[in-house]
């Protein structure tokens, strides 16, 4: 069964230590919640699961793979707090595009995801055009095509309406009930079946 194993990890921030020692594992299905206050090493944690950061100890890897490894990369999607997006491109292009980096799609998968998100009559809008809420709507609409086994997910909630917190609980419980990983941080109450907290 595929497994994300977290072993022994410790991150510090300066002079100050924002987790030691943190060891555990996923397996297919599970749902992580990252809980604890702000300056706690949430968003320090998320980034170093998806190989943006590295951690001063420790070790994570996936099916074997270690975290900065070819291998362990094709397996996540990672949403974090800033939008990448392009400017230039409408949301149904930069959708494509960043559909295209997990795999293939078609075109009616796009404009249906970027309705389920929130964003049906906004296809042909530029980026640049968008809230900051709309450019995170565009990105979060790549789950609904997303094939990769691991979501890292930032704050995955901010700035959605109800609906669009709705239709997102649902696509994250159909990941897991498909035997995806998902590890989150957020401070909304949600609606996640097989959900776990860790505080840190």
């Amino acid at each position: 069964m595929p497994e994300l194993i977290i072993n022994e990890l410790s991150c510090q921030k300066g002079y100050s230590t924002l987790f030691s020692k943190l060891s555990l594992s996923l397996i297919a299905g599970d749902i992580l919640r990252i809980s604890g206050a702000n300056g706690s090493g949430k968003t320090s944690l998320l980034k170093i699961l998806a190989g943006l950061n590295s951690a001063e100890i420790g070790n994570v890897s996936f099916q074997g793979n270690l975290v900065r490894s070819s291998e362990y990369q094709e397996n996540i999607f990672y949403f974090g707090h800033l939008p990448a997006l392009s400017p230039e491109l409408s949301c149904q292009e930069n959708l494509n595009y960043l559909a295209n980096l997990q795999g293939g799609h078609t075109q009616s998968q796009v404009i249906n995801a970027l309705a389920a998100i929130g964003l049906k009559g906004y296809e042909s809008e530029y980026a640049a055009n968008l809230s900051a809420g709309q450019k995170r709507r565009v990105v979060l609409a790549t789950l609904f095509i997303n094939n990769a086994p691991i979501w890292i997910l930032d704050e995955p909630f901010t700035a959605l309406d109800t609906n669009g917190i709705t239709a997102l609980e649902a696509q994250i419980n159909k990941h897991s009930n498909n035997g995806g990983i998902c590890i989150l941080t957020t401070h909304q109450n949600c609606n996640l079946s097989k959900m776990k907290t860790l505080s840190l």
